[in-house]
């Protein structure tokens, strides 16, 4: 086999993977459009026979759509920061050569990974020893330290030569300006692939949410999804208490809400994909 042909194989056979990774996404958009009684006739189409705006009009009717998305962006923006902070720190720690008690914290945080407090005891901490119950804190702080992604940072830590510690710290900076000023902003790469990670995680997220948020008002978008999915009085809790005269478009409401809670990550991506492959790699190579 020549070069050419391999090259043009790799090509094709890559190609033909994209379209099948593309083609449910296109599905649940151009259908999403589809009106209902031609979604119940024919099931999912390439293209729908018959288009309607009726599920995208059912489900801005109600305010529930605009407070989830507040929720989850609110969720996902403090969240994602304060936990990158934090992360980021922790991480230092670990990675410093000179921190006495290094070793025995990072032997703490891999212990994590390993065994938890059991869904009771997670229950009994964020609802009755914190009194997080039905607040947004509950939904971010359970979050703010993840063990694998504080060791991603660690081994980027690591790759940096300590010596611009030592000349910092000749010239009086402290541990915090050197962090602060020198060593957080020259980890970009790692720093924006951990921060798509938390994005990810919590804009995704409906277990939190499931566990300790019993205020709909509260509810995140990934929580209105499983909530329409399930079919639990759909018609109240995307209409609130105004009523909708037309029937109710079910499938399309599910496929209409997926493309909306979708959105902000696509646009997220483009800007966080030339630092992703390389924050990995370097996270993973050395350390």
């Amino acid at each position: 086999m020549s070069e050419k042909t391999f090259v043009g194989f790799i090509y094709a056979f890559t190609g033909l993977f994209a379209l099948i990774c593309f083609l449910p996404f296109w599905l649940v958009a151009i259908n999403s459009f589809a009106a209902e009684s031609a979604i119940k006739r024919h099931g999912y189409q390439l293209i729908p026979k018959v288009f309607s705006l009726d599920a995208y009009r059912f489900l801005f009717h109600g305010r529930q759509v605009v407070s989830s998305y507040g929720v989850s962006l609110t969720v996902t923006v403090a969240g994602t920061v304060l936990a990158v902070l934090i992360t980021a720190m922790y991480a230092y720690v670990l990675a410093h050569p000179k921190v006495k008690y290094r070793n025995v914290l990072a032997f703490l945080t891999y212990f994590t990974m390993i065994f938890g407090a059991g869904l009771v005891g997670f229950y009994i901490l964020i609802a009755n020893w914190l009194h997080l119950k039905d607040t947004l804190w509950a939904l971010i702080l359970p979050y703010l330290l993840n063990p694998f992604f504080a060791f991603i940072m660690v081994s980027f830590f690591r790759t940096l030569p300590y010596e611009i510690n030592e000349a910092a710290t000749v010239d009086g900076a402290s541990d915090w300006t050197i962090f602060f000023r020198i060593i957080f902003p020259i980890s970009k790469p790692v720093v924006a692939t951990v921060a798509l990670f938390y994005a990810l995680q919590y804009w995704n997220d409906f277990f939190l949410a499931l566990m300790f948020i019993d205020n709909y008002k509260l509810h995140p978008l990934q929580m209105m999804i499983r909530q329409l999915i399930s079919n639990i009085n759909i018609s109240a809790y995307v209409g609130g208490n105004t009523a909708y005269t037309r029937p109710l478009p079910t499938y399309g409401v599910q496929l209409a809400t997926v493309c909306v809670t979708i959105g902000p990550l696509i646009f997220l991506y483009p800007f966080i994909q030339k630092y992703f492959v390389k924050g990995i790699t370097i996270g993973a190579l050395k350390g």
